[in-house]
């Protein structure tokens, strides 16, 4: 016979490990489908210093795998599975993965986002070594040193002001002849005198053994190419949602986020959002715990009622 689980929190980053904390410790039969393994973008995080209760860091790895251990022992089955699929009703859900279906009666997604990379090489071999997508998780390890940041929207923009508490040279790469970030954010940076611009430029490589220490950028317009030395890459292309699988059966926004309402929950009832997959004003590891258990606690209310 199929188990009928109370819930399937789909992803166990932060967000769906905290959940999986709270409502297998609440007696819910509790099962995280987990594509990778336990952690989520947290694992590329060398060392967490704005998460409250480690004065001296922490690294997202061992973070991950504390919560990890703290949800099994209450219970939580971890399934290395990936969703590729939802269906049903409320009290009664099914969850298509690789090789099996599995059935609850709620369903939490929790699948985070992805962070649009440059594809370049030395981008993935180094990361964590001195390339990074969060400016607030690695700004503080850069102090006096020379970065830069990619990209020409908000969030780019954003980042340059927040970095430059800490570096002593700031190059925003663009591609474009212009940031297409709103004109306040342009102003701000132009009252920065350590960010400089670095318009219709793009990044073909970025250099180093065991750190960053250069990249190896290309005017697109003159075809120039010019090796600029550094020890930071704050990569701010944007992000992808992870809600492929969903789109069919949820309400998504424009830009593939899912759309929750006050209690986190979508808009199917009986299945919820947590963390960097939804809409939401802050992708932080601390956010994501906040909505994992605020999510467990209307699951909670919600399986009451059924």
């Amino acid at each position: 016979m199929t188990k009928i689980y109370d819930t399937i929190i789909l992803g166990a980053g932060p967000a769906g490990l905290t959940a999986a904390i709270y409502t297998a410790r609440s007696r819910l039969s509790t099962c995280i489908l987990e594509r990778v393994g336990p952690g989520g973008t947290a694992l590329i995080i060398d060392k967490l210093e704005n998460y409250p209760g480690f004065p001296d860091g922490i690294s997202g790895y061992e973070l991950a795998m504390k919560m990890e251990q703290q949800a099994r022992k209450f219970g939580t089955e971890i399934i290395m599975d990936e969703a590729l699929e939802i269906s049903g009703k409320p009290g009664v859900f099914t969850v298509k993965g690789a090789d099996v279906s599995y059935t609850a009666r709620t369903i939490l997604i929790a699948t985070g986002s992805s962070y649009q990379k440059l594809e370049v090489p030395g981008e993935s071999e180094l990361a964590g070594k001195g390339v990074s997508y969060c400016a607030t998780c690695d700004g503080a390890f850069f102090r006096n040193q020379r970065i830069a940041v990619i990209g020409g929207g908000n969030s780019a923009l954003q980042e340059a002001v927040y970095l430059s508490r800490f570096a002593s040279e700031i190059y925003l790469i663009h591609r474009r002849d212009a940031y297409r970030a709103s004109k306040l954010l342009q102003e701000r940076i132009s009252e920065k005198p350590v960010i400089k611009p670095v318009l219709d430029t793009i990044v073909t490589k970025i250099n180093g053994k065991d750190k960053v220490e250069s990249v190896l950028i290309k005017n697109v317009k003159t075809d120039k190419a010019t090796l600029l030395p550094l020890e930071g890459v704050f990569v701010a292309v944007g992000h992808t949602p992870n809600t492929a699988f969903c789109g069919k059966f949820l309400k998504l926004d424009g830009k593939g986020y899912i759309i929750t309402d006050e209690a986190l929950q979508t808009s199917v009832p009986g299945v919820f959002a947590a963390g960097d997959c939804r809409v939401t004003g802050l992708r932080q590891v601390a956010t994501a715990v906040g909505d994992g258990a605020y999510a467990s606690e209307s699951i909670d209310k919600l399986l009451q009622k059924l």
